[in-house]
């Protein structure tokens, strides 16, 4: 399949937060067909801060270049991968056997005491004594992106006929995690591996900070493969598959991936940090009634939230059968 590039759409967050009532439906429907029709948009004129962003991304590649004797304490045996440090080859795509070229690290949700939800589910972040301010910047981080996302899914409530305010409570101290990932130098022959092979998300929608390097991919519905691109202050925002499922396919969980970079620079690495906006396990993922009708059977069986993510974590490999 040939690979083309192409801007994906572009919408203005801050019309949607700020703007009047107009400019509020306009955002409405251009983030809806964007959705509808490859699951990716660029946005722009959201609460992360290019200071913070910055800072994230410093640090960040400070903790990746640790000693690997160093990371390996961080790599916590029971977490599924949920919290701290998960390292080279542990994740697979969704049917694949080959590990991912990739290592990360795991943000959570920091639940105040006044939190109801079961906080058996909620393992503690994990604290990086040799590089404090990966602590302070990804927390704060994950706040801006969290509060981002609810504005997002508040349009996409409006764009479904729902009222704007149906995701706020099931996301509230949700299952979010924010994602530091480092794609490693290419030391040999990659043979099937790539640096994140082709995959959906998991989740209601997933928010990118912009990464260190060119690599991404999606797939359209001419089943080309689109090289994204966005500008410096945008974030690429995308369907997963829990909002995908929750809309009958209405809306698109697209297929993207992260190819390996040409040969002469093999000897690079490539950052990215992705926020991956969960709900709570307790929300029905059963397909909304508005989605259901004589042209568009209900496509999903009912699940929870937690009982998705349990499955998924088991078919990419952070989870024992």
């Amino acid at each position: 399949m040939s690979v083309y590039t192409q801007s994906i759409p572009s919408v203005d967050l801050n019309l949607f937060i700020n703007g009047n009532s107009e400019e509020k439906k306009k955002f409405v429907q251009d983030l809806g067909n964007a959705y509808e029709n490859i699951g990716f948009v660029a946005v722009k004129g959201h609460l992360l801060s290019d200071a913070l962003t910055g800072k994230l991304y410093e640090s960040a590649k400070q903790f990746f270049q640790l000693p690997t004797e160093t990371k390996l304490k961080y790599e916590i045996e029971g977490m599924h991968g949920q919290r701290g440090y998960t390292s080279f080859g542990k994740e697979h795509a969704k049917g694949r056997e080959e590990g991912d070229l990739k290592e990360f690290w795991h943000f959570g949700q920091d639940l105040p005491e006044s939190s109801t939800v079961n906080r058996a589910e909620y393992p503690a972040n994990v604290y990086v004594t040799e590089v404090p301010e990966f602590n302070i910047a990804g927390m704060e981080a994950y706040r801006q992106l969290e509060k981002t996302a609810v504005y997002m899914l508040r349009a996409i409530a409006l764009y479904l006929g729902l009222d704007e305010f149906y995701f706020d409570a099931k996301v509230e101290h949700g299952q979010s995690i924010l994602r530091p990932i480092h794609y490693g130098p290419i030391a040999g022959e990659p043979k099937n591996a790539v640096r994140a092979a082709e995959h959906e998300d998991i989740n209601l929608i997933t928010l990118l900070m912009g990464a260190s390097a060119d690599g991404l991919e999606v797939l359209n519905k001419q089943n080309q493969w689109i090289q994204v691109t966005a500008l410096p202050e945008q974030l690429v925002c995308n369907v997963g598959d829990m909002l995908q499922r929750l809309t009958n396919n209405k809306l698109k969980s697209t297929t993207h991936r992260v190819v390996n970079p040409p040969r002469e620079l093999w000897n690079t690495s490539r950052y990215s940090i992705p926020f991956f906006m969960h709900p709570r396990s307790s929300m029905s993922l059963a397909c909304l009634p508005g989605c259901i009708d004589s042209a568009h059977p209900k496509m999903h069986e009912d699940f929870t939230a937690g009982q998705f993510l349990d499955e998924r974590l088991r078919e990419i490999g952070l989870k024992g059968a």
